[in-house]
């Protein structure tokens, strides 16, 4: 009776021929009769009802606000080495994640070999990050050129997008040790780059790569997620961020943290932001071409970048 309880008598399926995630909040999740069992309460993004879930299908389950699970649904998961993470709404927060235990380490093994490879591997993946934001692959091959390009660029797309929400934008200005001084568009700046973060941390999580081992971004133990989250800057985070700001100018009584990160969540959500940037992670650890590898080793420069270091 006890291995049907936990389902600990079936085999687990490779997680290529797997269905990828599942959202679920507002419920418990628990194990009935050898089969995981989520009992929602509704009131957002899953209807309300019992769910019987297909744990054998899936692998990864993104678990929301007013959720609890089970100590027999951890170990049910831990089987069959589906991941479990508990975001904020919408994953606008990663708060904690039970391992995937994937069955492969092809990712973590690439990321690692190039992250290593400072001449050739770092610098190469990189550029593919800069190619997905800027939509072109950019001849050069130092890190700091192609650090300006990208800042020059930066600048124009925050004047576009101000102009088109209607704010007033004086350039991008942070403060780390008072961050509550800047004016009302690079706070919510930094509440929606916050947000994106939390998406990016569930893709790194289901794609069992490592977080601290960055190519952009060095310094903080959350590198590669810095990284992730700043390929959909353009796209999500600064429209998302200036629309909050253009809202809370217009309606003076609403809280710029709670509607920068409402509409960031929202906009994760619809555009299927978090299997975007888990493909994105696919791309970029992706074996290098045969124009990639005969291009000479590049020199990096002596200093990193800080993590949070942005063009002003």
């Amino acid at each position: 009776m006890l291995p049907g309880r936990l389902g600990l008598e079936t085999a687990r399926l490779p997680h290529s021929d797997r269905h990828g995630l599942v959202s679920l909040d507002r419920g418990r999740l628990t194990v009935e009769e050898g089969c995981l069992t989520f009992d929602c309460a509704g009131g957002g993004v899953t209807p309300a009802g019992r769910y019987g879930l297909p744990h054998q299908s899936v692998s990864l389950i993104v678990l929301g606000p007013g959720s609890s699970v089970s100590h027999d649904a951890l170990r049910l998961l831990a089987r069959h080495g589906v991941g479990l993470v508990a975001t904020g709404e919408d994953g606008v927060r990663f708060y904690t994640a039970q391992p995937l235990l994937p069955d492969f380490s092809h990712l973590a093994r690439a990321q690692t070999r190039f992250w290593a490879d400072e001449g050739r591997g770092r610098i190469m993946v990189a550029r593919r990050m800069y190619a997905l934001r800027l939509g072109e692959v950019l001849p050069h091959r130092d890190i700091a050129v192609l650090r300006g390009i990208e800042g020059a660029r930066m600048k124009e797309t925050y004047r576009i997008a101000a102009e088109r929400a209607g704010i007033r934008w004086s350039g991008r200005r942070y403060d780390r040790q008072n961050p509550l001084a800047a004016d009302a568009p690079n706070q919510a700046l930094n509440h929606a780059a916050s947000a994106v973060e939390g998406a990016a941390a569930v893709a790194v999580a289901a794609t069992a790569t490592i977080p601290q081992l960055g190519f952009i971004h060095e310094d903080s133990g959350q590198s590669f997620i810095l990284d992730v989250a700043d390929l959909v800057r353009d796209t999500v985070t600064i429209p998302c961020a200036f629309k909050a700001a253009a809202l809370v100018q217009k309606r003076p009584g609403e809280n710029l943290e709670r509607v920068a990160r409402r509409l960031t969540g929202e906009r994760l959500r619809r555009d299927g932001v978090i299997p975007r940037l888990i493909d994105h992670i696919k791309t970029l650890l992706a074996e290098p071409s045969e124009e990639e590898a005969s291009r000479p080793a590049a020199r990096r420069p002596p200093r990193a970048a800080s993590i949070g270091e942005e063009e002003a």
